[in-house]
């Protein structure tokens, strides 16, 4: 009888020791998650590093307004009053729609040209995984300054010019990001004694903080293709990035005053060495 009794209690020990096992086990899977990705973030605080898209884009729902202005030719000092007689303003709207993507439409005083943009995160750089940020970038420019007095032949096409940029870009410390961008021109309308219908490019740029609301930028986007007898440059930027709570302003010195993409990277008529350089900024505004 005694023995009976032992056994009944071992048994009753063992099953209550196991179910014990049991819920600890269930406890401790309850409590291991599976490790999420964390994305890294503020590679670049502005949308542009100075005339190049930065991989930052709008956050669904997020409105920006922009203000650039480009002064004239500083270089001609107070025959142009250091540029301010030939300032360009372009003016424009940029809507987060998703996530993901954003949209925007623009207008510069230069040749009246309305640009309209998309601009759609593929992949972002992440703490212990992915190593860039990848971002699409399209553009299409209406020349509508275009006369038929000039252009008797003209069509609505020859007004259109565009441009496809992936912007590739990696976050190297609290301190440094860095940029590349192969770029694509295409101009429906174009001088073929200085220029090409189709022009690639490869931008570079990058953003080096300074203190919490300052950083100072570069960047520059040699020609591959450019003619030999082109009369324009590569271009080259320095900038410098000021936040202000909800307004990025730029500064910035480029060798190329106008700013719509297509021009940016296929007519930069100045030279830092001895050529025209232009002074101007970039004011983004977020709601």
């Amino acid at each position: 009888m005694n023995v009976k009794l032992l056994l009944s209690l071992a048994f009753g020990i063992s099953v209550i020791a196991q179910a014990s096992a049991q819920d600890d086990l269930l406890k401790q899977l309850d409590t291991v998650k599976p490790k999420e990705k964390q994305v890294e973030i503020a590679g670049f605080k502005g949308l542009q590093i100075c005339n190049m898209q930065s991989t930052k884009v709008a956050s669904k729902g997020e409105w920006y307004i922009l203000i650039s202005h480009r002064f004239g030719d500083l270089t001609q000092g107070l025959d142009n009053f250091f540029g301010l007689d030939d300032a360009y303003t372009k003016l424009g709207a940029i809507y987060g729609a998703t996530n993901w993507l954003s949209i925007g439409v623009s207008r510069q005083t230069n040749n009246k040209i309305y640009e309209l943009t998309a601009k759609y995160k593929i992949k972002s750089q992440e703490t212990d995984g992915f190593p860039v940020s990848i971002v699409g970038y399209n553009t299409m420019d209406i020349n509508t300054n275009l006369s038929t007095d000039i252009y008797p032949d003209l069509e609505f096409y020859n007004r259109l010019g565009y441009s496809t940029q992936l912007l590739i870009s990696r976050k190297f410390s609290t301190k440094f990001s860095a940029e590349i961008a192969p770029i694509y021109i295409h101009k429906n309308l174009y001088d073929a004694s200085t220029e090409n219908e189709n022009q690639f490019a490869v931008g570079m740029g990058g953003r080096y903080k300074l203190t919490k609301r300052l950083s100072v930028n570069l960047e520059y986007a040699p020609r591959i293709n450019a003619p030999e007898n082109t009369v324009y440059h590569d271009l080259l930027s320095l900038g410098l990035d000021i936040e202000t709570g909800g307004h990025i302003f730029q500064l910035v010195f480029s060798n190329c005053q106008t700013m719509n993409d297509v021009y940016v990277f296929s007519n930069a008529t100045g030279k830092w060495n001895g050529g025209s350089i232009f002074f101007g900024f970039n004011l983004y505004r977020v709601f």
